[in-house]
């Protein structure tokens, strides 16, 4: 495909966004409760060269695989999660952000001996200041789950992979996604021909015929275990990804330098990022390029088609503070202002 601008293209682009609500999905990952503690800066503190905050506000919002599950969401989709959380706090908080949104909740499982992952962020602003992450706090349990825990998340995954079009792995090494859960998620999801994409932050060899990965460029470096510099070396790391999992394609997200997309043949297509003076905040575009991707591929859309939206779609996400939703109606608004053409190059 050529330019945006291009009339058939826009029009194209437009009707796929109104499928992207057709699909059921199911996240499967780590869940996080993302906190954030907003403060005014009065003064510098006496005992070390740091602000103090006078208190605003408080509140969670769902992170890590339940933002991607928000994103799916938000584009009209109903979605499901399949993870574990804490009976606690930021557990409670995150349970009932999720079901205030609709997401259905039946796989998120609650482990006594396992507090809920969370990542604290402070954040010190006023409406005369501009907000700026002071500190960050992250709470998070890598272990590995214990065998009822695991053995209830398998059961709920072999009943629910049944009812579901597609499948999105979203693995922060949080201990959820272990080879036991792959190795029960993954051949069911085969077997009903589902569209199955995984967003790892590590191992990608563990998942075998998938759909699509979409590492960032540097989980994608550490999959080829050497530095990526330029778009041959991203392109050349993509093709090896597709050949260590069995991929039909891979999406690699680059930051200010768009993402690569390497389909099963080989062939690469390097996008570059949308409006990049509006980048704000990075935080969760990847969920966002995750969901697009799935749900395009899902309404039978090509992977570079679906990436090229999801692209669109991360353009928007990012000029946005922390982890952040598109909508349709947003996605529609970017597609009928773009004039420019996100292609680089082919090879």
């Amino acid at each position: 495909m050529g330019a945006i601008s291009n009339s058939p293209f826009r029009q194209y682009l437009q009707a796929l966004v109104f499928c992207l609500a057709r699909p059921r999905v199911l996240v499967l990952g780590d869940m996080v409760a993302d906190e954030y503690i907003l403060g005014q800066p009065v003064r510098l503190s006496r005992e070390a060269p740091i602000p103090v905050l006078e208190w605003l506000d408080r509140y969670v919002v769902p992170g890590g695989a339940a933002n991607l599950a928000r994103n799916v969401h938000a584009l009209g989709a109903e979605v499901a999660v399949a993870g574990v959380i804490g009976i606690d706090e930021p557990g409670h908080e995150l349970r009932q952000s999720l079901a205030a949104e609709g997401i259905g909740l039946t796989g998120l499982i609650e482990a006594a001996n396992r507090p809920t992952s969370t990542k604290t962020r402070v954040i010190g602003g006023s409406p005369q200041v501009v907000s700026q992450q002071i500190a960050r706090i992250d709470r998070v349990v890598r272990t590995e789950l214990d065998a009822p825990t695991e053995r209830r998340l398998i059961d709920y995954l072999r009943s629910a992979i049944a009812t579901v079009d597609a499948v999105i792995i979203s693995d922060y090494e949080n201990g959820v996604i272990s080879r036991n859960v792959i190795e029960q998620a993954l051949p069911a999801a085969w077997e009903r021909g589902l569209v199955v994409a995984v967003d790892a932050h590590g191992a990608l060899e563990r998942f075998q015929g998938i759909t699509v990965a979409t590492p960032n460029q540097d989980e994608a470096a550490a999959a080829v275990g050497r530095p990526l510099q330029s778009d041959d070396d991203v392109a050349q790391a993509g093709r090896e990804i597709v050949r260590l999992t069995s991929a039909g394609g891979v999406v690699i997200t680059r930051g200010s330098e768009g993402m690569t997309v390497v389909e099963a043949n080989g062939r690469a297509h390097h996008l570059a990022v949308a409006e990049p003076s509006e980048v704000r905040d990075v935080t969760g575009a990847g969920d966002t390029v995750a969901a697009v991707i799935t749900l395009a591929l899902t309404a039978n859309a090509s992977l570079h088609d679906a990436a090229y939206l999801a692209n669109l779609a991360a353009g928007l996400v990012v000029r946005r503070l922390g982890t952040a939703t598109t909508t349709p109606e947003e996605l529609l608004d970017a597609i009928s202002r773009s004039n420019i053409s996100l292609e680089r190059s082919k090879r």
